[in-house]
């Protein structure tokens, strides 16, 4: 069994956009398993953009606690048991997904690992956090047949997912935005988009209106700013939108990372019907385990492609963290160890 292990810990509170000389890779010894616990050799883990808050100190109402220097990161990550309780529902061998990435191993309770079915088609889509998207569009906005959908932040983690489960739900047309030009070509020509509008090329709410003259019925929002500003203008009688995300603020270096102020008409909310939520797995017991099964089955299909950008090793793990702050990475992020 291994003794020692690599794990990347915040050493500054980033000033701005987090880079990589505000952690460190530290080697570090391995703790024994306690009575009850699992050691696990992680073989990759997800750099995500929501890191930004919990590394910031800013924010409140967290559902995580924040990452105080000297503390190691933590995140979505596969990895394989290497010993677990004799008479547990974990053997070695097995397949996990759990909570305590970004490091080599993990030692924690049984009870924060859940196994991956020996037939799962791709075990790595597991790790995507894509069940938010998932639950926005079934649980907050619920698509129905015909409806016109837009995802914000399509080229991300969640929204490279989401787009092809709102056309499997039963979308009509689904439009997303992003900010790069290459992406929308990948998006639209891999992906499934109708449309994907480039922000910053011209003024958003002109590029929506021109996607979408009918307005939307859905949107899932991943982004907020001025993007949910332009939705809510751009939205039909009784449009829903499941709020999922607020990179827009993550990715600004003049916030903290903890706040991402947007301006909507609530006047329009009001006449229109409009329903506005967000979305947090904890609200919704169930899901998760339905995503799963779900997911399997579309990838088995082949009705569903999971795009993803490897890092190779936990070294580059700090530089992969700024790569998805510059937008250097398509679908999800994650560190192959």
């Amino acid at each position: 069994m291994p003794t020692t292990t690599r794990v990347v810990r915040l050493t500054t509170r980033p000033r701005g956009l987090p880079a990589p000389e505000d952690f460190t890779v530290a080697e570090e010894p391995l703790p024994e398993p306690g009575p009850g616990q699992v050691l696990v050799r992680n073989r990759a883990f997800l750099v995500f953009p929501a890191l930004r808050t919990v590394i910031s100190g800013a924010g409140t109402g967290l559902l995580v606690p924040h990452v105080e220097p000297g503390d190691a990161l933590f995140g979505p990550a596969l990895g394989e048991v290497l010993a677990a309780p004799e008479h547990g529902p974990l053997r070695p061998g097995d397949l996990v997904t759990h909570l305590h990435g970004w490091r080599d191993h993990a030692v924690a309770d049984a009870a924060g690992f859940t196994p991956v079915p020996p037939d799962f088609p791709d075990p790595l889509a597991l790790v995507s956090a894509a069940s938010a998207g998932y639950g926005g569009l079934t649980r907050c906005a619920e698509v129905h047949p015909g409806d016109v959908v837009l995802v914000t932040g399509a080229a991300g983690a969640v929204g490279s997912l989401a787009g092809q489960v709102a056309r499997l739900l039963g979308a009509a047309r689904v439009i997303g935005t992003t900010r790069s030009p290459a992406k929308a070509e990948r998006l639209t020509a891999e992906l499934g988009y109708d449309a994907v509008l480039v922000t910053g090329e011209r003024p958003f709410a002109e590029l929506l209106a021109e996607a979408a003259p009918d307005g939307l019925d859905v949107v899932l929002d991943l982004v907020g700013g001025e993007q949910l500003t332009a939705a809510v203008d751009a939205a039909r009688r009784g449009a829903r939108f499941a709020v999922v995300g607020a990179v827009s603020g993550q990715l600004d270096p003049g916030l903290s990372g903890g706040n991402s102020p947007a301006v909507v008409d609530s006047f329009r909310i009001v006449t229109l019907g409009l329903s506005v939520r967000g979305f947090t797995l904890l609200d919704h017991p169930g899901l998760e385990a339905e995503w799963r099964e779900r997911l399997g089955a579309w990838l088995r299909s082949g009705d569903l492609t999971f795009p993803w950008t490897p890092v190779a090793g936990i070294d580059r793990a700090p530089q992969a963290l700024s790569r998805v702050f510059t937008g250097d990475t398509f679908g999800a992020t994650i560190v192959e160890l």
